[in-house]
């Protein structure tokens, strides 16, 4: 990504410290170009420190700063932004990756800027994660596109009403198919499996799912492996009984959105 002024992270915890990750990763962004804001100390600052980044510097230097990242606890942008803002130049973007958190707050203790609010995974720490994007200025939203694009699959967002239910999705979704690996390890636990020999088939067959997936159609990835009148099949037909999956994931994707709203209204 071509420089043009160092981009501020505000917020070094889980989501702060895989973004940074990510970008010394992929090269994303040179860490002389870094400018990390953080009340504690953290390895993947400390980590970048060494390869050039400035830790917590005097404000006066966010001056030519192109993007300050909020990845700090929704609970507390406000408090944490509001030092920051006097400091900026008016080539400055704000990007948020705070669940929950509309563009419409954002602006109103924002002010001027343009915003742009990203929804990354932790998998970008190792440059495979997912970012949906949303921003109603197009150069904000090229902006936040150039810097989760190089370790992350991004998909735009037409409407910013989506992003939650975009979070549930990609967010949170990681978190679920691993509780299904889980569970599913123990229904080959008690079907007569050791628990470690279960639990071992179960996280490889959920990673070699993951990496065979491609860009396929689902169903067909699934009709691959479920042959009519076979053990696959009676396996799916338990779980769409009734439309019990679709139903469950309809239900955990909803208390996903409404617990992102909740945790915006601040």
């Amino acid at each position: 990504m071509a420089a043009s002024g160092p981009v501020v992270l505000l917020g070094c915890g889980r989501l702060g410290s895989a973004i940074l990750e990510g970008w010394l990763l992929t090269e994303t962004v040179r860490p002389s170009d870094l400018i990390i804001l953080t009340p504690s100390e953290k390895p993947a600052a400390e980590a970048a420190r060494a390869q050039g980044a400035r830790i917590n510097p005097p404000l006066e230097t966010l001056r030519d700063a192109r993007c300050v990242v909020v990845a700090v606890k929704p609970a507390v942008w406000r408090e944490a932004l509001a030092p920051l803002l006097p400091h900026l130049g008016e080539q400055a973007v704000i990007l948020s990756v705070m669940a929950g958190v509309t563009a419409p707050s954002l602006a109103e203790g924002v002010g001027p800027w343009p915003i742009v609010r990203v929804m990354p995974t932790t998998g970008v720490a190792r440059g495979r994660g997912v970012a949906t994007v949303y921003a109603a200025d197009d150069q904000a939203r090229a902006l936040g596109r150039a810097l989760f694009e190089p370790m992350a699959v991004t998909v735009d967002l037409p409407d910013e009403a989506a992003m939650d239910a975009a979070t549930a999705v990609a967010g949170s979704g990681a978190a679920y198919f691993y509780a299904m690996t889980e569970a599913l390890a123990r229904g080959g636990e008690a079907a007569g499996l050791p628990a470690d020999t279960a639990r071992t088939l179960a996280r490889a067959t959920f990673v070699a799912a993951a990496e065979s997936a491609g860009d396929e159609p689902l169903d067909q990835l699934i009709g691959r492996i479920a042959s009519p009148g076979g053990s696959t099949r009676a396996g799916l037909d338990v779980m769409a009984e009734g439309g019990r999956i679709d139903r469950l994931m309809a239900e955990v994707v909803a208390a996903a959105v409404r617990r992102n709203r909740k945790m915006g209204r601040n």
